[in-house]
């Protein structure tokens, strides 16, 4: 029998509508009409027929890669589990590792510490007696200079004609102020200058030192350490020795921790009954369109980009499986997108289909900031029923 939506072949009903636009016609309704009508329906019946099988072959040969998928899926997180075994094992070795070169670091760097501190000191002394040294150089230069009338003495007069001395910055450096500076002493030599230039070198100005103005200097002449010597720094080259490889085990151990997280992350993901999704861990997919190239990496983010530059823009992140009740892993949901101006952050709807390809077939925005994307994967293609489209004898009508 026939209608202008099905047919049924064999028992099968052929559901015509939404292939055809054109309304088979067996006759029948045309009878003692005089109306010519051609009987259409076996050969839109067959149209469908053809629909339906090259479904069911889709279905067919995406359910036999599903069962390789879940096959994999299993070898994979069984080695991935061992794996992670192994590593447990050996980062407990490598912990102690660790942990003994991090004494062997430690016991270095005393007698390494020790020794530098030795050199630092000793090179502070020398540095001390080598501004002494200067210092009695320019104190001595001072009192040649300060001695007007080669006396041997510096007297109050002699050192009152140095403004730049003037104790309380009036302008006027007084007899007391000077007398003040000599210690009360009328005049001083060589041997008890020492006391004055206590008093007056950091004020003082060389005239010498008017006359020929050169540019200071960063650091005093001669007073770069001095190299360490052979002992200390064969401490310095063992300890450093030492921290190198403690540095080397602790990176590796640091890099075995961070594999170990993230496998364990992995296989702690919802991948379905049969870890049949896992094989889009890790993997992403793109689409197209005539202003945007969209981007999915299942069970990580969903993002856009502009097709010709500019920014990425995040349209969710990872949430979970969100299907109906009777299989939850027909649809994905990615929350906590990029926030929309005056509206809600961005979120995507995956939609799952089976297929031979795993693929985003389209992407839409249903609703302001809330987007549905068409993916397709062998994942979720079922085991195909057992449907026989060949015609037994004739066609009912």
């Amino acid at each position: 029998m026939c209608s202008p939506q099905q047919c049924t072949i064999n028992g099968v009903v052929l559901h015509l509508k939404s292939f055809l636009s054109t309304d088979c016609c067996d006759t029948t309704d045309e009878y003692n009409s005089g109306a010519k009508c051609e009987n259409t329906c076996k050969e839109l019946g067959l149209k469908e027929r053809d629909v339906l099988q090259k479904m069911a072959e889709i279905t067919k040969e995406g359910f036999l890669l599903k069962q390789q998928l879940i096959e994999e899926a299993k070898k994979g997180r069984e080695e991935k589990q061992g794996k992670v075994t192994d590593m447990q094992e050996n980062k407990k070795q490598l912990d102690e590792k660790v942990e003994a070169l991090r004494t062997v670091k430690e016991t270095a760097e005393q007698p390494e510490k020790e020794a530098k501190e030795r050199h630092l000191k000793a090179w502070e002394e020398q540095k001390a007696a080598i501004r002494l040294e200067k210092d009695k150089a320019k104190m001595a230069e001072a009192f040649l200079e300060l001695d007007d009338n080669a006396d041997g003495f510096v007297s109050v007069s002699e050192l009152q004609s140095h403004a730049e001395l003037d104790l309380d910055a009036d302008g006027t450096l007084t007899e007391t102020e000077v007398q003040g500076l000599m210690g009360g002493a009328a005049q001083v030599d060589t041997s008890t200058f020492e006391s004055v230039w206590t008093n007056i070198k950091d004020k003082y100005h060389s005239e010498v030192s008017r006359e020929e103005v050169t540019p200071e200097k960063s650091h005093e002449d001669g007073e770069a350490m001095l190299p360490y010597d052979p002992d200390t720094q064969a401490l310095i080259d063992a300890a450093q020795k030492a921290r190198d490889d403690f540095e080397e085990s602790e990176k590796a151990l640091r890099e075995m921790d961070n594999q170990i997280r993230n496998i364990e992350k992995e296989l702690s993901f919802d991948f379905g009954p049969d870890a049949e999704f896992i094989y889009l861990y890790s993997q992403c997919y793109e689409l197209t369109t005539s202003e945007y190239i969209y981007r999915l990496c299942p069970f990580n983010r969903v993002s856009q980009k502009p097709k010709y530059g500019g920014s990425e823009t995040n349209l969710g992140t990872w949430g979970s499986w969100s299907g109906p009740e009777n299989n939850k892993y027909l649809v994905m949901k990615y929350e906590h997108g990029t926030g929309c101006w005056q509206g809600p952050n961005r979120s995507t709807t995956v939609k799952l289909t089976c297929g031979k390809e795993t693929v985003v077939t389209s992407t839409s925005e249903p609703s302001r900031c809330e987007y549905l994307m068409e993916f397709t994967t062998p994942a979720v293609c079922q085991e195909p029923a057992n449907m026989d489209l060949s015609p037994h004898g004739h066609e009912e009508l």
